[in-house]
């Protein structure tokens, strides 16, 4: 009877929402300092902890930006940490339970902040926005949170979610009423334009990109509006004449590389992806418990990454079939007058290759199982520590031997979460 109550409590929080629970109250860990590393980081490019902040999150790179704003007004790039986990693919969110993480412009208010997440910590992005209810998109508690798990959020370790809380903490401290957290496809670069031009998103990114350029060009905060189900970005004159050369320079980049040769292509994900730093280190790696790695889910996604289909001209998948001197050059030709092999010579032949196998395998029983000599290195990469490197980009440990391949473990979920309180969004 115990046996199928914990199945059956084990199959509800599989199914659960990303979403938070009220299970860490009295936890002191939202109060952790930043770390001294990154104010140094801080110091070295004139800033301090109570300046205001803004996000930026690419879900094809796997990247999420901590930008701060300095003396004189602009905003600068602090950090960049890798994102362990997000699900989907490429493109917006539009209802609940699709697994989609959202892409577009969001405000992030202190109400929204949750010290109590039984993800360690987490904020919510403010999903759905004024844009995302003109399309009535439904769903909601899409969070950036610890761990490596994600059913719509973005899932950063425990430790990285540990900082960027604290960054967050101390700028909505200082007085900043709501960070601006956007949230793109890809960083909107000429070549991704170029790969990604027949994809039915299109027009929807062309106008993110519109809010990208403005922040690229200004430095400053986006003034966000929507209207006639468009994002509408306030700008000056001068600003709006410096957007547009850039848009112009742009798009002729795109068809630059497009007359070179630039194919067309789309990006299919097992479930969403992973930073490659974290793919390299937990690929095929088995035995490892989930108080060094957190939760981890759709592993079978972080070893193979998302698979590239060419299109054609109308935008629809390419078959190529292989030519037929492909196809005879893939046969292999055996001559017609060599004997085959009599089984007693093909036994001899067989024990003699496998001989030192057999004992490679035997003097190699008994070392340290490869999960806990990778671990031994990478565990601050999942620790709860607050050191971090002085560096712009946030680092994980170098990359293992690998192991043999193994099945993909299910989804594990941690808490049954319930929502917390989302402010509005502008």
């Amino acid at each position: 009877m115990m046996k199928r109550f914990a199945l059956a409590a084990s199959l509800v929080l599989a199914l659960a929402a990303c979403q938070d629970d009220q299970l860490s109250r009295g936890s002191t860990r939202h109060l952790v300092p930043i770390p001294p590393a990154t104010m140094a980081l801080m110091s070295t490019k004139g800033m301090s902890k109570s300046d205001p902040i803004l996000v930026r999150a690419y879900k094809k790179e796997s990247e999420l930006e901590i930008w701060k704003r300095g003396s004189n007004g602009k905003y600068a790039l602090l950090k960049t940490y890798p994102i362990c986990r997000w699900s989907g693919q490429l493109g917006p969110k539009t209802r609940e339970g699709d697994r989609q993480v959202p892409e577009g412009f969001y405000t992030v208010t202190p109400a929204q902040m949750n010290p109590n997440s039984a993800y360690y910590l987490s904020f919510d992005t403010g999903y759905p926005n004024a844009y995302d209810r003109s399309f009535g998109r439904n769903g909601g508690d899409i969070m950036v949170h610890g761990a490596c798990s994600s059913r719509g959020c973005f899932a950063m370790t425990d430790q990285n979610i540990s900082e960027i809380y604290a960054i967050a903490r101390e700028a909505l401290g200082a007085g900043q009423r709501g960070f601006q957290f956007q949230s793109y496809p890809f960083r909107m670069t000429a070549e991704n334009l170029a790969k990604h031009r027949l994809d039915p998103n299109m027009a929807f990114w062309k106008n993110l990109k519109e809010g990208s350029d403005t922040f690229d060009v200004t430095k400053e905060e986006l003034r966000v509006a929507v209207a006639n189900k468009r994002y509408l970005f306030n700008a000056e004159e001068s600003t709006v004449a410096a957007v547009a050369h850039k848009q112009r320079q742009d798009e002729q980049d795109v068809a630059d590389l497009v007359s070179k040769g630039e194919k067309p292509i789309k990006l299919v994900y097992n479930d969403g992806d992973t930073h490659e730093s974290f793919r390299e280190a937990l690929a095929n790696v088995t035995g490892v418990s989930d108080s060094k790695l957190g939760f981890v889910s759709r592993t079978e996604g972080i070893s193979s990454g998302p698979r590239q289909v060419a299109l054609d001209d109308s935008g629809r998948e390419k078959i190529e079939a292989p030519t037929t001197a492909l196809a005879f050059a893939s046969m292999k030709e055996v001559p017609a007058s060599q004997p085959e092999p009599r089984q007693a010579e093909t036994r001899v032949a067989v024990t003699q290759q496998t001989a030192p196998v057999a004992a490679a395998a035997a003097a190699s029983s008994s070392e340290t199982p490869f999960y806990r000599k990778m671990f031994s290195s990478v565990t601050d990469l999942f620790s709860t520590s607050a050191s971090q490197p002085v560096a712009e980009t946030v680092q994980v440990a170098p990359t293992p031997a690998r192991a043999t391949p193994v099945k993909a473990v299910p989804e594990k979920r941690a808490q049954a979460p319930a929502k917390v309180n989302v402010a509005a969004a502008n």
